[in-house]
Order: C-alpha cells, then structure tokens, then sequence
C-alpha cells in the first residue's frame, strides 16, 4: 500500500532547503521535469509562465495576454521591503481577488494562475492577503527561469532515494536503523513517552517522532486521498512527447472542491524501462465513487497498460505532542508538489525543539563554530 504521491520539487521551495541544508543532497542526484501543463476546455496546454509563454499560449486571448504580461512584470518586479514597487496594492490587505481584478483578469487567466502557477488547492486563497500568492507566483517563474522546460525537479531513481540519503546522513552521525520491526507498545510514564517495545525488546526514548500508523488512538480522519499509479508505453498526448511533465486539472473545470494532479516520470529519472511510463492520478475524495472522480484524468492517459488504486485516510494528530512528546506527522495528501509536506515538517520542528525551523550555513560547517 502506498501513501504518497511521486512529488516535484521546486528549486527554491523550503524542501529543498531542508535537503541542502542538512546535506542529504550528498547523496541525491536530481533531474529537471520536462514539462507543466494544466488542463483547460477538453485540451492540456503549457502553463504560461514567461512573457514570451504568454505570447504564444491558446489559454489565452490577445487582451487576456497583455493583462497577464503586466501581472507577471508586477510580480517580478515586486519587494516587500519597498512600497515603490506596490504599485498602490497592500499586500497584507490587498486580497487576491482584488489583486486579480485590479489587473482584469479573466475567469480562466485566473484559474490556472491560481491553480497551476502558485498551486493553490483551494479557491480560499482568493479572499487571503495577495502577498503569499504573489510570492508563489514569483517562486514559480523564478525556478522555471533556472531550468526552461518546467520548474520541477524530482530525484533520480525516485522519492525512495530521499529516506535513503537521510540514513546514510544519520549513519554518519551515530543513527541507527532498524527495518521491519513491528511496534508491540508504546510505554508511557506519567503521561509521558518512555520506551518503544519491538519484539520483545525495549528501546527507551525521551521523544517519539512517527507517523500516524504508528498511533491510531492519537490522530483523527479529515478525509480520504485517491491515488491511481498507471503504467504507459507512450508519453501523454498534447504534452510534446515529454518523457516527465506535471499536469493540474484545476477544480472548477470538473465542478469539484479540489484539484487532480496527474505525475508523469519515465525511464529519463530512471524509474522505468525505456519507452515506459508511470503516471499517478491524485485527488482528494469528495464522493462515494472515488474512481469516477478521477475518470477524467485518466482519460487523458489512455491507452493505460495497467494501474493501480489505492483510497487512504488523510489523518492528522488530535495533540501538538508537548505534554507527551509523542510527535505525529500528517498523512500525505493529495497534491504532488511537497507544499503542505514541508509546512508539515516546520510545524513538527517548531513543535519538537521550540525553535522555528532556519535555513543557515550547512550542517558541517555549523556543527565546529565557535559562535553556535
């Protein structure tokens, strides 16, 4: 059974600080996604994210376009730091629906902007402050304009390399991994976590970092997750025979409340044989047919070889885990770009040490300081 979905990475997202700050980039080699697409009126389309994208895409008319060039130059050009480049809009008041309006932009230019460019979830984004969209929107062109075809990168030979490079990492400073161990019982102690019993060992601990399978009784169900991995022998059509590309299907085309993402990688990450493909199909479920919920999407793949589905629960942690240290990580939900995953991991490090989670030197170099 599996929990999560395969997941791009942009470049300059907080994951990928985390990976190069703690150094497991020693022992992960990366490879840029050959293409981002969304999709629009029956039809894939590149997303737009350059002013020469914008120049050439058929999402758009030619009025729709210039008013999405001047966003794009009001978002590059923008810094929190001076009100010069504001432009009159307060970006802790400003919403972004106002933002968009300010701009005229059409119902569809703001769709895949919203969905595809800043990889909103959710339409709540629209009544929120303008500053995080405009600094998603930025993130997103600025990682693109590293790489040409797509912002994404994703690892080769797969996410299993990322657990792989954090146990060699944690080797090397006396960690120990034990695989395949059942856990029998947590041992508490006045309300407190005190030991892991394994197989008829203990293994005494001051703090327990797990995920929710581990905890049943201390987390609660708050949906539940899709995922179909589909196995092709052709790239997906109207994507320019990509070998790897992400394609968001935003909500409002379907009528849902959530977008389906659709991850394609091949034999160019090294996850398949030549001329293979495995695409997943992922969304979170809103009925009782979850598979017709994701029809559309894989339709778009056709002809498939072969898929699998898997529905999970998307759980979370009933306590912040302080009074018995006891920390619960959130299920994987359903998006494929690490954004709610990483927020996840800050909130579990603030939770842990008390301390916000900070990007500084790498960890060789701050461990033998004289100031830390």
């Amino acid at each position: 059974m599996w929990t999560s979905s395969p997941s791009f990475f942009l470049p300059l997202v907080s994951l990928v600080k985390i990976l190069v700050h703690t150094e497991v980039t020693r022992y992960l080699d990366f490879k840029v996604v050959e293409g981002s697409y969304v999709f629009k009126a029956g039809k894939v389309h590149k997303v737009p994210a350059t002013e020469e994208d914008a120049q050439s895409s058929d999402l758009m008319g030619m009025f729709d376009k210039r008013r999405f060039k001047k966003l794009l130059h009001f978002v590059l050009n923008f810094d929190k730091r001076n009100p010069r480049t504001h432009q009159d809009v307060d970006p802790e008041k400003t919403t972004t629906r106002e933002l968009f309006s300010r701009f005229d932009l059409g119902q569809d230019v703001i769709e895949f902007t919203g969905h595809a460019i800043a990889l909103h979830s959710s339409e709540s984004y629209l009544d929120q402050p303008c500053l995080e969209t405009i600094n998603r929107i930025r993130l997103y062109c600025e990682s693109l304009s590293r790489h040409n075809t797509s912002p994404y990168l994703y690892p080769l030979y797969g996410l299993g390399e990322l657990p792989q490079g954090f146990a060699r990492l944690s080797a090397e400073y006396g960690g120990t991994f034990l695989l395949n161990k059942p856990v029998d019982e947590i041992v508490m102690d006045n309300g407190k976590v005190k030991a892991v019993k394994s197989d008829g060992k203990v293994f005494h601990c001051k703090q327990l970092i797990c995920d929710p399978s581990y905890v049943p009784n201390r987390v609660r169900k708050m949906g539940r997750v899709i995922r179909v991995i589909c196995l092709l022998n052709h790239p997906v059509k109207n994507t320019h025979e990509a070998s790897s590309c992400q394609i968001i299907i935003p909500q409002t085309e379907l009528n849902r409340k959530s977008d389906i993402y659709i991850c394609v990688v091949s034999y160019s990450h090294s996850l398949a044989s030549d001329g293979m493909y495995i695409a997943t199909v992922s969304t979170t479920v809103e009925t009782i047919t979850p598979e017709k919920e994701v029809q559309p999407a894989l339709e778009l793949l056709e002809p498939i070889m072969q898929k699998f589905v898997s529905i999970t629960n998307l759980l979370v942690p009933n306590e912040d885990g302080r009074k018995s240290q006891i920390f619960v990580s959130r299920s994987y939900d359903a998006t494929n770009h690490f954004d709610s995953e990483c927020e996840d991991i800050k909130d579990m490090y603030r939770r842990i040490t008390g301390a916000e989670l900070c990007f500084g030197r790498p960890r060789n170099l701050s461990h033998n300081s004289d100031d830390d």
